[in-house]
């Protein structure tokens, strides 16, 4: 009975452990897990506290300007009333950054909709929210399938220093810029060559844009000219994964302009090339 005893409180903490890592062992899975339990402490005890637990203290929210996710939660309204659900995520093959996308509901004096994208990274083994924004729709008519994309293998550099990092972060800068340069060339039509064909747009008004070709069709449907101001650009230590964030400008057909904070997210192809897989904007304040 001693030994049974013995046993059963092995396996069980066997199991805690198990399960305790599987929140912070540089998965997909534990990175949408741990976007779930950041939406249920939501629920279950505000915003306020939720954001001070799993916020980065550098991490960036939109409000709508960019401003520290834990001070603007800290100092804001608590609200119990927002509610999201993970329908995209990645993450890198060295484990260290990773992001998450989906819709979300909020409950307040008038009950709003829209989609949002959640930039993880791992922090002392941990994860840690980096940067989160969205964008507004009416209620979705849309089915989302679930697209949740684990690594195909786990590198990770054993010599990183800083140099590394910077000279990593300027390939993605000088990515953006030939984007920028290609776009006043050649117009809308040279996001053709910088597209995934399985890229994803989230747009204000718009439920996601899934598709290069219908990410093409929309942008010519609707804006005659579209410029990036880069804000600031990182990349994984993996070296298949980043992300730059900054001010768009776009000229609509309609004869109206706009501008715009955006996100975009680049994947390194087999070709070496950089392409976008994901690109968010949301109104920026003037």
């Amino acid at each position: 009975m001693m030994f049974k005893n013995i046993l059963t409180t092995v396996v069980a903490t066997t199991i805690a452990l198990s399960g305790f890592a599987q929140k912070n062992d540089g998965t997909t899975k534990s990175l949408v897990n741990t976007e779930k339990d950041f939406a249920a402490s939501v629920a279950k005890n505000g915003t306020k506290e939720a954001y001070a637990q799993y916020a980065a203290s550098d991490a960036i929210t939109f409000a709508p300007n960019p401003v520290n996710a834990g001070d603007y939660h800290a100092k804001g309204a608590d609200s119990k009333g927002l509610s999201w659900t993970p329908a995209y995520a990645k993450v890198s093959k060295s484990g260290d950054w990773g992001f998450t996308s989906g819709a979300y509901i909020h409950e307040g004096a008038e009950k709003t909709y829209g989609d949002y994208l959640s930039i993880w990274k791992m922090v002392n083994g941990k994860w840690q929210l980096a940067l989160d924004l969205g964008t507004t729709h009416n209620k979705p008519l849309n089915k989302v399938t679930p697209k949740f994309i684990e690594p195909a293998s786990f590198v990770k550099p054993k010599y990183t220093n800083d140099k590394d990092i910077a000279t990593g972060k300027g390939i993605i800068l000088t990515t953006e810029k030939t984007l920028e340069t290609s776009l006043k060339s050649y117009g809308i039509a040279a996001f053709s060559g910088f597209l995934s064909n399985d890229a994803r747009l989230l747009f204000p008004g718009r439920e996601p844009i899934i598709g290069k070709d219908n990410m093409l069709a929309f942008y010519n449907s609707m804006v005659s000219k579209i410029s990036f101001k880069t804000t600031k650009a990182d990349k994984a230590l993996g070296g298949d994964l980043a992300y730059t964030y900054g001010v768009a400008t776009i000229d609509y057909k309609a004869d109206l302009r706009e501008s715009f904070h955006y996100v975009n997210i680049y994947e390194r192809q087999a070709d070496h090339n950089w392409n976008l897989i994901l690109q968010i904007y949301t109104p920026a304040e003037r």
